[in-house]
């Protein structure tokens, strides 16, 4: 047998055999790694993997919620819960405002594709939701003017009466306003960081 052909064939049982010890290494690497998912999952109960939800208590300053939530009182934020959940129409949230060094807890009352619209009344205007007057958690309806009326009007004429994709109106529970969508608009889906619960 020549030597090249000697080399040649020695080389590719060298590739065998490295191939199969790479598998079983690989394997076993495969298998710890799969125990060790198998293990977080179980802390995480049902959700899915990219949920990565963290409660934590906190204490609301401010009273726009009164009297569903009160200056003072402890409640519970579920930071990233939507990143694997839906936004639902009344889930309380909380909110990065820009304008805001703590982040916001308000209402989430309007989610996409929702037909929104203002209706003139007596002393200011209402906020129509799906035909419906939007109301706080004691069944007044919120009335506006002035700023927050021109705020709201814009969007209910840039987006035809319905709000779009990955937008939602978040009110606080003052139905006169308070630092809400009727002093921002509507907000992005990015800026909802967890929801809370009271």
């Amino acid at each position: 047998m020549d030597k090249m052909k000697f080399l040649r064939i020695l080389l590719i049982i060298l590739i065998v055999i490295g191939g199969v010890s790479l598998g079983i290494i690989l394997s076993e690497n495969a298998e710890k790694a799969g125990e060790e998912k198998a293990d977080v999952f179980s802390q995480l109960a049902d959700e899915p993997e990219e949920c990565q939800v963290k409660p934590e208590e906190k204490i609301v300053r401010g009273g726009s919620l009164d009297p569903l939530i009160k200056d003072g009182e402890i409640v519970k934020v579920f930071w990233g819960y939507y990143d694997c959940n839906d936004i639902k129409r009344d889930d309380v949230v909380l909110y990065s405002y820009a304008g805001n060094e703590a982040p916001l807890i308000k209402i989430v009352r309007g989610v996409p594709g929702d037909k929104f619209n203002l209706w003139q009344t007596d002393g200011g205007w209402h906020i129509l939701i799906n035909g419906e007057v939007l109301k706080n958690s004691e069944g007044i309806p919120y009335l506006i003017s002035g700023k927050r009326y021109e705020m709201l009007s814009l969007y209910e004429k840039d987006y035809g009466g319905i709000i779009p994709k990955d937008a939602y109106l978040i009110m606080g529970n003052l139905v006169s306003g308070s630092i809400d969508s009727t002093r921002y608009g509507l907000i992005d889906k990015s800026d909802i960081l967890g929801k809370v619960e009271y």
